[in-house]
Protein backbone atom coordinates (compact mmCIF):
# COMPACT_ATOMS: atom_id res chain seq x y z
CA UNK A 1 0.00 0.00 0.00
CA UNK A 2 1.16 3.67 -0.87
CA UNK A 3 0.92 5.67 2.31
CA UNK A 4 1.74 8.60 0.60
CA UNK A 5 -1.40 8.51 -2.04
CA UNK A 6 -3.37 7.33 0.90
CA UNK A 7 -2.46 10.32 3.12
CA UNK A 8 -2.55 12.65 0.07
CA UNK A 9 -6.24 11.37 -0.87
CA UNK A 10 -7.65 11.37 2.80
CA UNK A 11 -6.11 15.12 3.61
CA UNK A 12 -9.41 16.38 3.60
CA UNK A 13 -10.62 14.55 6.57
CA UNK A 14 -7.35 14.11 8.51
CA UNK A 15 -7.45 18.09 7.93
CA UNK A 16 -10.67 18.45 9.29
CA UNK A 17 -9.65 15.56 12.53
CA UNK A 18 -6.70 17.98 13.07
CA UNK A 19 -9.06 20.66 13.13
CA UNK A 20 -11.66 19.48 15.44
CA UNK A 21 -9.06 18.12 18.52
CA UNK A 22 -6.80 21.38 18.22
CA UNK A 23 -9.82 24.01 18.16
CA UNK A 24 -11.78 21.63 20.85
CA UNK A 25 -8.50 22.16 23.21
CA UNK A 26 -8.90 25.94 22.32
CA UNK A 27 -12.82 25.40 23.39
CA UNK A 28 -11.85 23.91 26.66
CA UNK A 29 -9.10 25.96 27.93
CA UNK A 30 -9.67 29.67 26.93
CA UNK A 31 -13.75 29.17 27.55
CA UNK A 32 -17.18 30.09 26.04
CA UNK A 33 -16.23 33.46 25.12
CA UNK A 34 -14.12 31.69 22.21
CA UNK A 35 -17.46 30.71 20.19
CA UNK A 36 -16.89 33.07 17.41
CA UNK A 37 -12.89 32.69 16.80
CA UNK A 38 -13.79 29.05 16.67
CA UNK A 39 -16.31 29.34 14.27
CA UNK A 40 -14.54 31.48 12.06
CA UNK A 41 -11.28 29.00 12.07
CA UNK A 42 -14.16 26.26 11.17
CA UNK A 43 -14.68 27.61 8.15
CA UNK A 44 -11.66 28.63 7.40
CA UNK A 45 -10.78 24.57 7.82
CA UNK A 46 -13.82 23.48 5.72
CA UNK A 47 -12.88 26.11 3.48
CA UNK A 48 -9.09 24.54 2.75
CA UNK A 49 -10.78 21.15 2.88
CA UNK A 50 -13.04 22.23 -0.09
CA UNK A 51 -10.23 23.75 -2.24
CA UNK A 52 -8.31 20.45 -1.58
CA UNK A 53 -11.12 18.34 -2.73
CA UNK A 54 -12.02 20.73 -5.86
CA UNK A 55 -8.44 20.22 -7.36
CA UNK A 56 -9.21 16.39 -7.10
CA UNK A 57 -12.07 16.76 -8.82
CA UNK A 58 -10.77 19.15 -11.63
CA UNK A 59 -7.11 17.22 -12.30
CA UNK A 60 -7.69 14.81 -15.04
CA UNK A 61 -4.33 12.85 -13.45
CA UNK A 62 -7.76 11.46 -10.81
CA UNK A 63 -9.84 11.36 -13.51
CA UNK A 64 -10.61 7.55 -12.50
CA UNK A 65 -10.34 7.35 -8.94
CA UNK A 66 -8.24 5.49 -6.74
CA UNK A 67 -7.96 3.49 -4.03
CA UNK A 68 -6.24 4.19 -0.08
CA UNK A 69 -5.86 2.32 3.17
CA UNK A 70 -6.31 -1.03 1.35
CA UNK A 71 -9.67 -0.39 -0.58
CA UNK A 72 -11.60 0.62 2.36
CA UNK A 73 -11.43 4.41 0.78
CA UNK A 74 -11.79 5.69 -2.73
CA UNK A 75 -11.13 8.60 -3.71
CA UNK A 76 -13.13 9.28 -7.47
CA UNK A 77 -15.25 12.82 -8.80
CA UNK A 78 -18.15 11.18 -7.46
CA UNK A 79 -16.93 11.53 -4.10
CA UNK A 80 -15.11 14.82 -4.48
CA UNK A 81 -18.35 16.28 -5.97
CA UNK A 82 -20.80 15.62 -3.35
CA UNK A 83 -17.91 16.52 -0.49
CA UNK A 84 -17.76 19.83 -1.87
CA UNK A 85 -21.31 19.63 -2.02
CA UNK A 86 -21.82 18.38 2.21
CA UNK A 87 -18.56 20.97 3.01
CA UNK A 88 -20.42 24.60 1.30
CA UNK A 89 -23.78 23.89 3.23
CA UNK A 90 -21.85 22.86 6.31
CA UNK A 91 -19.85 26.40 5.81
CA UNK A 92 -23.22 28.11 4.96
CA UNK A 93 -24.73 27.21 8.10
CA UNK A 94 -21.65 27.84 10.24
CA UNK A 95 -21.95 31.52 8.86
CA UNK A 96 -25.21 32.72 9.69
CA UNK A 97 -25.32 30.52 12.99
CA UNK A 98 -23.80 32.65 16.02
CA UNK A 99 -26.23 35.24 15.59
CA UNK A 100 -29.25 32.65 16.15
CA UNK A 101 -27.79 32.36 19.58
CA UNK A 102 -27.18 36.04 20.65
CA UNK A 103 -30.80 36.16 22.23
CA UNK A 104 -30.45 33.51 24.42
CA UNK A 105 -26.53 33.37 25.02
CA UNK A 106 -26.68 29.82 24.57
CA UNK A 107 -23.78 29.54 21.66
CA UNK A 108 -20.76 27.36 22.73
CA UNK A 109 -17.58 26.42 20.81
CA UNK A 110 -18.63 23.19 21.02
CA UNK A 111 -20.92 23.96 18.27
CA UNK A 112 -18.65 24.44 15.33
CA UNK A 113 -16.60 21.57 16.30
CA UNK A 114 -19.30 19.21 16.24
CA UNK A 115 -19.89 20.43 12.78
CA UNK A 116 -16.47 20.02 11.84
CA UNK A 117 -16.64 16.14 13.27
CA UNK A 118 -19.89 15.70 11.20
CA UNK A 119 -17.81 16.97 7.91
CA UNK A 120 -15.44 14.38 8.89
CA UNK A 121 -18.26 11.23 9.18
CA UNK A 122 -20.14 12.28 5.97
CA UNK A 123 -17.38 12.71 4.15
CA UNK A 124 -16.12 9.05 5.01
CA UNK A 125 -19.24 8.05 3.96
CA UNK A 126 -19.26 9.04 0.51
CA UNK A 127 -15.70 7.82 -0.18
CA UNK A 128 -16.38 4.21 2.06
CA UNK A 129 -15.85 1.31 -0.78
CA UNK A 130 -15.74 -1.04 2.68
CA UNK A 131 -18.88 -1.70 4.74
CA UNK A 132 -16.84 -1.10 8.24
CA UNK A 133 -15.57 2.44 6.23
CA UNK A 134 -19.18 3.29 6.01
CA UNK A 135 -20.57 2.55 9.39
CA UNK A 136 -17.66 4.07 11.16
CA UNK A 137 -18.33 7.65 8.83
CA UNK A 138 -22.29 6.81 9.61
CA UNK A 139 -21.73 6.27 13.48
CA UNK A 140 -19.43 9.41 13.37
CA UNK A 141 -21.87 11.59 11.79
CA UNK A 142 -25.16 10.90 13.30
CA UNK A 143 -23.44 11.26 17.22
CA UNK A 144 -22.53 14.87 16.13
CA UNK A 145 -25.80 15.11 15.20
CA UNK A 146 -28.22 13.92 18.19
CA UNK A 147 -25.63 15.93 20.37
CA UNK A 148 -26.54 19.63 17.98
CA UNK A 149 -30.21 18.65 17.78
CA UNK A 150 -30.58 19.19 21.49
CA UNK A 151 -28.19 22.14 21.61
CA UNK A 152 -30.47 24.69 23.04
CA UNK A 153 -30.82 23.44 27.03
CA UNK A 154 -33.26 26.03 27.67
CA UNK A 155 -35.52 24.67 25.21
CA UNK A 156 -37.90 21.55 26.01
CA UNK A 157 -38.91 21.07 22.41
CA UNK A 158 -35.08 20.85 21.02
CA UNK A 159 -34.01 18.48 24.41
CA UNK A 160 -37.40 16.39 22.46
CA UNK A 161 -35.52 16.53 18.83
CA UNK A 162 -32.24 15.31 20.22
CA UNK A 163 -33.85 12.32 22.20
CA UNK A 164 -36.49 11.50 19.15
CA UNK A 165 -33.95 11.57 16.62
CA UNK A 166 -31.85 9.40 18.83
CA UNK A 167 -33.73 7.14 19.33
CA UNK A 168 -35.13 6.57 16.08
CA UNK A 169 -31.59 7.14 14.43
CA UNK A 170 -30.00 3.94 17.12
CA UNK A 171 -33.20 1.93 15.96
CA UNK A 172 -32.09 2.65 11.78
CA UNK A 173 -28.72 1.77 12.75
CA UNK A 174 -29.04 -1.31 14.29
CA UNK A 175 -31.38 -2.08 11.04
CA UNK A 176 -28.70 -1.38 8.99
CA UNK A 177 -26.37 -3.08 10.66
CA UNK A 178 -27.66 -5.92 10.65
CA UNK A 179 -28.08 -5.97 6.86
CA UNK A 180 -24.89 -5.53 7.08
CA UNK A 181 -24.17 -8.19 8.49
CA UNK A 182 -26.38 -10.77 6.18
CA UNK A 183 -24.33 -9.46 2.97
CA UNK A 184 -20.98 -10.45 4.73
CA UNK A 185 -22.72 -13.87 5.82
CA UNK A 186 -23.80 -14.63 2.98
CA UNK A 187 -21.13 -12.99 0.74
CA UNK A 188 -18.01 -13.27 2.85
CA UNK A 189 -16.72 -10.19 2.13
CA UNK A 190 -16.96 -6.16 3.22
CA UNK A 191 -15.61 -4.10 0.56
CA UNK A 192 -18.10 -3.45 -1.94
CA UNK A 193 -15.71 -4.92 -5.15
CA UNK A 194 -15.98 -8.07 -3.05
CA UNK A 195 -19.81 -8.04 -2.15
CA UNK A 196 -20.82 -6.90 -5.88
CA UNK A 197 -18.73 -9.94 -7.20
CA UNK A 198 -20.29 -13.07 -4.83
CA UNK A 199 -23.61 -11.26 -5.93
CA UNK A 200 -22.77 -11.52 -9.48
CA UNK A 201 -22.77 -15.27 -9.17
CA UNK A 202 -26.04 -15.51 -8.21
CA UNK A 203 -28.16 -13.94 -5.04
CA UNK A 204 -29.90 -16.58 -2.24
CA UNK A 205 -32.72 -14.71 0.32
CA UNK A 206 -30.19 -13.97 2.91
CA UNK A 207 -28.36 -12.07 0.70
CA UNK A 208 -31.72 -10.35 -0.61
CA UNK A 209 -32.70 -9.29 3.29
CA UNK A 210 -29.47 -8.08 3.58
CA UNK A 211 -30.17 -5.52 1.16
CA UNK A 212 -33.71 -4.69 1.71
CA UNK A 213 -32.72 -3.95 5.30
CA UNK A 214 -29.56 -1.76 4.33
CA UNK A 215 -31.36 -0.01 2.47
CA UNK A 216 -33.58 0.58 4.94
CA UNK A 217 -31.12 2.12 7.26
CA UNK A 218 -30.45 4.63 4.90
CA UNK A 219 -33.54 5.64 4.14
CA UNK A 220 -34.20 6.73 6.85
CA UNK A 221 -31.26 8.95 6.98
CA UNK A 222 -32.45 10.42 3.94
CA UNK A 223 -35.99 10.62 5.21
CA UNK A 224 -37.78 8.78 2.66
CA UNK A 225 -41.23 6.98 3.42
CA UNK A 226 -41.83 5.17 5.35
CA UNK A 227 -38.86 6.16 7.45
CA UNK A 228 -39.39 9.41 7.53
CA UNK A 229 -41.28 9.75 10.82
CA UNK A 230 -38.94 11.61 12.68
CA UNK A 231 -38.79 14.12 10.21
CA UNK A 232 -41.48 16.84 11.12
CA UNK A 233 -40.68 16.56 14.96
CA UNK A 234 -36.79 16.88 14.78
CA UNK A 235 -36.84 20.02 11.82
CA UNK A 236 -39.41 21.56 14.45
CA UNK A 237 -37.53 21.48 17.73
CA UNK A 238 -34.24 21.82 16.46
CA UNK A 239 -32.65 25.03 16.62
CA UNK A 240 -33.30 26.42 13.31
CA UNK A 241 -29.78 26.76 11.88
CA UNK A 242 -29.48 23.22 13.18
CA UNK A 243 -32.40 22.13 11.35
CA UNK A 244 -30.57 23.97 8.07
CA UNK A 245 -27.78 21.52 8.47
CA UNK A 246 -29.94 18.49 8.73
CA UNK A 247 -31.95 19.40 5.35
CA UNK A 248 -28.71 20.23 3.86
CA UNK A 249 -25.07 18.23 4.50
CA UNK A 250 -26.09 15.07 6.02
CA UNK A 251 -28.96 14.88 3.13
CA UNK A 252 -26.09 15.26 0.54
CA UNK A 253 -23.95 12.47 2.32
CA UNK A 254 -26.92 10.25 2.99
CA UNK A 255 -28.14 9.98 -0.51
CA UNK A 256 -24.57 10.33 -1.65
CA UNK A 257 -23.78 7.05 0.04
CA UNK A 258 -27.30 5.15 -1.35
CA UNK A 259 -26.00 6.08 -4.72
CA UNK A 260 -22.86 4.43 -4.32
CA UNK A 261 -24.68 1.22 -2.31
CA UNK A 262 -26.94 1.06 -5.33
CA UNK A 263 -24.73 0.96 -8.10
CA UNK A 264 -21.52 -0.35 -6.79
CA UNK A 265 -21.99 -3.33 -4.58
CA UNK A 266 -25.60 -3.65 -5.93
CA UNK A 267 -24.92 -2.45 -8.88
CA UNK A 268 -25.25 -6.09 -10.59
CA UNK A 269 -28.98 -6.71 -8.87
CA UNK A 270 -30.96 -3.70 -10.12
CA UNK A 271 -34.28 -5.93 -10.24
CA UNK A 272 -33.88 -6.56 -6.39
CA UNK A 273 -33.92 -2.77 -5.21
CA UNK A 274 -35.29 -1.32 -8.24
CA UNK A 275 -38.66 -1.26 -6.93
CA UNK A 276 -38.26 -0.52 -3.91
CA UNK A 277 -37.02 2.40 -4.76
CA UNK A 278 -39.98 3.28 -7.12
CA UNK A 279 -42.23 2.24 -4.32
CA UNK A 280 -40.19 5.03 -2.27
CA UNK A 281 -39.80 7.95 -4.47
CA UNK A 282 -43.75 7.94 -4.90
CA UNK A 283 -44.53 7.46 -1.47
CA UNK A 284 -42.03 10.60 -0.45
CA UNK A 285 -43.60 12.41 -3.42
CA UNK A 286 -47.28 11.99 -2.33
CA UNK A 287 -47.05 12.06 1.68
CA UNK A 288 -44.70 14.73 1.39
CA UNK A 289 -46.90 16.86 -0.52
CA UNK A 290 -50.21 15.70 1.41
CA UNK A 291 -48.48 16.32 4.63
CA UNK A 292 -47.24 19.47 4.47
CA UNK A 293 -50.87 20.80 3.79
CA UNK A 294 -52.17 21.52 6.78
CA UNK A 295 -48.94 22.51 8.20
CA UNK A 296 -48.82 25.85 10.08
CA UNK A 297 -45.76 25.74 11.63
CA UNK A 298 -42.74 26.67 8.97
CA UNK A 299 -40.20 24.12 9.94
CA UNK A 300 -42.49 21.52 9.88
CA UNK A 301 -43.58 22.23 6.26
CA UNK A 302 -40.18 22.53 5.05
CA UNK A 303 -39.53 19.35 6.73
CA UNK A 304 -42.66 17.55 4.35
CA UNK A 305 -41.25 19.98 2.14
CA UNK A 306 -37.78 17.94 2.02
CA UNK A 307 -39.57 14.14 2.33
CA UNK A 308 -41.35 15.74 -1.06
CA UNK A 309 -37.93 16.36 -2.75
CA UNK A 310 -36.25 13.17 -1.52
CA UNK A 311 -38.63 11.43 -3.71
CA UNK A 312 -38.18 13.44 -6.70
CA UNK A 313 -34.18 12.71 -5.95
CA UNK A 314 -34.63 9.19 -5.70
CA UNK A 315 -36.57 8.91 -9.08
CA UNK A 316 -33.27 9.44 -10.89
CA UNK A 317 -32.23 6.57 -8.79
CA UNK A 318 -35.14 4.45 -9.90
CA UNK A 319 -33.85 4.50 -13.59
CA UNK A 320 -30.49 2.92 -12.47
CA UNK A 321 -28.96 5.27 -15.22
CA UNK A 322 -25.77 7.09 -15.24
CA UNK A 323 -28.17 9.68 -16.70
CA UNK A 324 -29.62 9.51 -13.63
CA UNK A 325 -26.99 9.26 -11.01
CA UNK A 326 -25.71 12.77 -13.13
CA UNK A 327 -29.44 14.13 -12.57
CA UNK A 328 -29.74 12.91 -9.15
CA UNK A 329 -26.75 15.03 -8.26
CA UNK A 330 -28.16 18.29 -10.63
CA UNK A 331 -31.10 18.20 -8.10
CA UNK A 332 -28.74 17.58 -4.93
CA UNK A 333 -27.27 20.78 -5.71
CA UNK A 334 -30.00 22.94 -6.35
CA UNK A 335 -31.52 21.48 -3.46
CA UNK A 336 -28.90 22.49 -1.26
CA UNK A 337 -29.01 26.07 -2.26
CA UNK A 338 -33.10 25.98 -1.96
CA UNK A 339 -33.36 24.32 1.23
CA UNK A 340 -30.17 26.67 3.07
CA UNK A 341 -31.60 29.67 1.69
CA UNK A 342 -35.36 28.89 2.95
CA UNK A 343 -33.91 28.17 6.37
CA UNK A 344 -31.76 31.44 6.60
CA UNK A 345 -34.59 33.46 5.60
CA UNK A 346 -36.70 31.73 8.48
CA UNK A 347 -34.31 32.54 10.80
CA UNK A 348 -34.20 35.99 9.95
CA UNK A 349 -38.21 36.06 11.27
CA UNK A 350 -37.86 37.68 14.50
CA UNK A 351 -40.10 39.79 16.74
CA UNK A 352 -38.88 42.91 18.25
CA UNK A 353 -37.95 40.99 21.52
CA UNK A 354 -35.33 38.73 19.57
CA UNK A 355 -37.94 35.69 19.84
CA UNK A 356 -38.01 33.06 16.85
CA UNK A 357 -41.28 33.36 14.71
CA UNK A 358 -42.22 30.24 12.73
CA UNK A 359 -45.83 30.15 11.79
CA UNK A 360 -48.24 31.77 9.12
CA UNK A 361 -49.29 33.90 11.05
CA UNK A 362 -45.83 35.62 11.98
CA UNK A 363 -45.41 36.32 8.41
CA UNK A 364 -48.93 37.65 6.92
CA UNK A 365 -48.17 40.60 5.44
CA UNK A 366 -44.47 40.44 5.31
CA UNK A 367 -44.69 41.97 1.50
CA UNK A 368 -45.37 45.56 3.04
CA UNK A 369 -43.23 44.85 6.62
CA UNK A 370 -40.47 43.34 4.97
CA UNK A 371 -40.66 43.32 1.03
CA UNK A 372 -36.94 42.41 0.54
CA UNK A 373 -37.42 39.16 2.82
CA UNK A 374 -40.76 38.33 1.35
CA UNK A 375 -39.64 38.61 -2.22
CA UNK A 376 -36.91 35.85 -1.41
CA UNK A 377 -39.13 33.27 0.18
CA UNK A 378 -41.35 33.63 -3.01
CA UNK A 379 -38.74 32.81 -5.43
CA UNK A 380 -37.46 30.42 -3.17
CA UNK A 381 -40.38 28.74 -2.63
CA UNK A 382 -41.67 28.92 -6.41
CA UNK A 383 -38.14 27.39 -6.97
CA UNK A 384 -38.91 23.98 -4.53
CA UNK A 385 -42.29 24.24 -6.14
CA UNK A 386 -40.09 23.54 -9.63
CA UNK A 387 -41.63 26.39 -11.23
CA UNK A 388 -40.08 27.76 -14.28
CA UNK A 389 -38.16 29.67 -14.84
CA UNK A 390 -36.29 29.51 -11.50
CA UNK A 391 -33.71 26.91 -10.95
CA UNK A 392 -35.91 24.00 -9.29
CA UNK A 393 -37.46 23.83 -12.21
CA UNK A 394 -34.28 22.46 -14.12
CA UNK A 395 -33.63 20.06 -10.85
CA UNK A 396 -36.87 18.50 -11.82
CA UNK A 397 -36.67 17.97 -15.58
CA UNK A 398 -33.28 16.63 -15.13
CA UNK A 399 -34.80 13.50 -13.11
CA UNK A 400 -37.97 12.98 -15.08
CA UNK A 401 -36.10 13.58 -18.18
CA UNK A 402 -33.82 10.34 -17.03
CA UNK A 403 -36.90 8.17 -15.80
CA UNK A 404 -38.47 8.99 -19.14
CA UNK A 405 -35.26 7.66 -20.78
CA UNK A 406 -35.13 5.17 -18.95
CA UNK A 407 -38.60 3.86 -20.61
CA UNK A 408 -40.05 4.74 -17.00
CA UNK A 409 -42.86 6.77 -18.59
CA UNK A 410 -45.24 5.87 -15.70
CA UNK A 411 -43.30 6.60 -12.96
CA UNK A 412 -42.16 10.49 -14.45
CA UNK A 413 -46.27 10.86 -15.34
CA UNK A 414 -46.91 10.39 -11.58
CA UNK A 415 -43.98 11.88 -10.64
CA UNK A 416 -45.01 15.14 -12.37
CA UNK A 417 -48.82 14.94 -11.19
CA UNK A 418 -47.86 14.67 -7.55
CA UNK A 419 -45.47 17.74 -7.83
CA UNK A 420 -48.51 19.38 -8.73
CA UNK A 421 -49.89 18.68 -5.18
CA UNK A 422 -46.73 20.46 -3.56
CA UNK A 423 -47.62 23.68 -5.35
CA UNK A 424 -50.36 24.53 -3.01
CA UNK A 425 -48.52 24.71 0.20
CA UNK A 426 -45.99 26.61 -1.31
CA UNK A 427 -48.03 29.31 -3.49
CA UNK A 428 -49.38 29.50 0.54
CA UNK A 429 -46.86 31.49 1.49
CA UNK A 430 -47.59 34.05 -1.58
CA UNK A 431 -50.96 34.16 -0.29
CA UNK A 432 -50.39 35.02 3.38
CA UNK A 433 -47.31 37.15 2.46
CA UNK A 434 -48.58 39.34 -0.09
CA UNK A 435 -52.47 39.44 0.47
CA UNK A 436 -52.96 38.73 4.10
CA UNK A 437 -52.91 41.76 6.44
CA UNK A 438 -49.73 42.55 7.50
CA UNK A 439 -49.21 41.05 11.24
CA UNK A 440 -46.32 43.74 12.21
CA UNK A 441 -44.56 41.15 14.03
CA UNK A 442 -41.26 40.83 11.57
CA UNK A 443 -38.64 43.26 12.94
CA UNK A 444 -35.63 44.20 10.65
CA UNK A 445 -32.88 41.84 10.32
CA UNK A 446 -29.54 43.46 10.97
CA UNK A 447 -27.06 40.41 9.92
CA UNK A 448 -25.14 41.33 7.07
CA UNK A 449 -24.11 37.68 6.87
CA UNK A 450 -27.35 36.32 6.96
CA UNK A 451 -28.70 38.74 3.63
CA UNK A 452 -25.50 37.36 1.61
CA UNK A 453 -25.74 33.84 2.08
CA UNK A 454 -29.34 34.18 1.43
CA UNK A 455 -28.58 36.40 -1.35
CA UNK A 456 -26.20 33.99 -3.18
CA UNK A 457 -28.94 30.99 -2.62
CA UNK A 458 -31.18 33.25 -3.93
CA UNK A 459 -29.32 34.55 -7.14
CA UNK A 460 -28.24 30.54 -7.57
CA UNK A 461 -31.89 29.50 -7.73
CA UNK A 462 -33.41 32.34 -9.63
CA UNK A 463 -33.28 32.17 -14.02
CA UNK A 464 -29.61 33.46 -13.53
CA UNK A 465 -28.43 29.71 -12.18
CA UNK A 466 -29.40 28.94 -15.67
CA UNK A 467 -25.50 30.27 -16.47
CA UNK A 468 -24.16 27.06 -14.82
CA UNK A 469 -26.03 24.47 -16.55
CA UNK A 470 -23.20 23.58 -18.76
CA UNK A 471 -20.38 23.32 -15.64
CA UNK A 472 -22.56 21.61 -13.73
CA UNK A 473 -23.79 19.02 -16.20
CA UNK A 474 -20.25 18.60 -16.94
CA UNK A 475 -19.20 17.94 -13.36
CA UNK A 476 -21.87 15.55 -12.63
CA UNK A 477 -21.55 13.78 -15.56
CA UNK A 478 -18.18 13.28 -14.52
CA UNK A 479 -19.27 12.15 -10.97
CA UNK A 480 -21.96 9.64 -12.18
CA UNK A 481 -18.90 8.32 -14.71
CA UNK A 482 -17.11 7.71 -11.54
CA UNK A 483 -19.67 5.62 -9.76
CA UNK A 484 -19.83 3.52 -12.28
CA UNK A 485 -16.44 2.41 -13.29
CA UNK A 486 -16.40 -0.84 -11.97
CA UNK A 487 -12.35 -1.54 -10.80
Amino acid sequence: MDYASSFYFTAPELGLSLSGLVLLMVAAFAGRGTGRIVTILSVAALVAATCWTANLLTNEAFAAGSDAWNGLYRMDAFASFAKILLYLATIGVLIVTPKFFEATGEYRPEYPVLMLFGAVGMGMMVSAVDLMTLYIGLELMSLASYVLASFMRSDDRSAEAGLKYFVLGALASGILLYGMSLIYGFTGSTSYPGIRVALDGGIGTGAMFGIVFVLAGLAFKIAAVPFHMWTPDVYEGSPTPVTAFFATAPKVAAVAILMRMAFDPFGGNVEVWQQIVIFAALASIVIGALGAIGQENLKRLLAYSSINNVGFILVGLAAATEQGAAAMLVYLTIYVAMSLGSFVALMMLRDEDGKQRETFADIAGLSVTRPALAWCLLLLMFSLAGIPPLFGFYGKFAVFQAAVQADMIFLAAIGIAASVIGAFYYIKFVKVMFFDQPANVIVAEPSKARWIVLGLAVIFISPLGYVTTVALGNLTARAASALFFVV
